[in-house]
């Protein structure tokens, strides 16, 4: 009689411990893109105090391009709008992961 009670216990602690993993990974993820929602935020208030005569230059790879300003507030910007929504997507899997 042991023994079953004993193996259901052990598959009820290999669930729990997985999803331990899991919302650790989930909660990396959420704080890697919470950081790079601070990040994009400052970037685009500098753009803000820019205008047309200053230079904007993007760093691909190991090269710094010219990148005209509207272009450089446009990429910002649609860098915020995917970060929020990957942050609702985690807020979602949270809330659904919830007993």
């Amino acid at each position: 009689m042991a023994e079953p009670l004993q193996k259901k216990l052990q598959a009820e602690l290999e669930k729990y411990q997985q999803l331990q993993k899991e919302l650790g990974r989930a909660v990396a993820a959420r704080q890697k893109l919470e950081t790079q929602l601070t990040e994009n935020n400052i970037v685009q208030e500098e753009l803000q105090l820019l205008d047309e005569s200053n230079c904007i230059f993007r760093l691909l790879g190991p090269v710094l391009l010219r990148q005209e300003l509207r272009q450089a507030r446009e990429h910002v910007g649609k860098r915020l709008q995917y970060i929020g929504g990957e942050l609702k997507r985690y807020e979602q899997q949270e809330l659904q992961a919830r007993p």
